[in-house]
């Protein structure tokens, strides 16, 4: 697979992972300056690693949600709440356990954190409705 069919490989995850509107304004979004590293992530992150066949995309999902809350990276963790809502058939049930599962590991500070953001997006969605 040359560099083309990777980026393509990779703009048709993260356009399943993310959705279209989210990806539509990280591309609108793009400068100069950031042109190179939207590519490299389109190409490395979602089309080499989440296109792996091993874990199946849930997992993948499962496995961000808590390192963001360990690395402590909230605006990652908050794109990847609502993608997880909106675009991979998660609940709110199933965040909470994230999170849950989070605080034994992560702390509780941290968990209490994501709480609160995931709460936040949870009530964006609902209210979107």
């Amino acid at each position: 697979m040359d560099e083309r069919e990777r980026h393509e490989r990779g703009m048709a995850q993260r356009r399943k992972v993310l959705g279209n509107a989210w990806v539509d304004r990280a591309n609108a979004r793009k400068t100069a300056f950031t042109e190179e590293f939207q590519d490299f992530i389109t190409r490395a992150a979602w089309g080499e690693v989440w296109t792996r066949p091993h874990l199946d995309e849930r997992t993948r999902r499962v496995l961000v949600l808590g390192t963001m809350v360990a690395l402590g990276q909230w605006d990652e963790f908050r794109m990847h709440v609502r993608a997880a809502l909106v675009e991979g058939d998660f609940t709110p049930d199933d965040i909470k356990e994230v999170i849950l599962q989070q605080a034994i590991y992560c702390g509780v500070p941290a968990a209490n954190h994501a709480f609160k953001e995931a709460a936040e997006i949870i009530a964006e969605i609902e209210k979107a409705k």
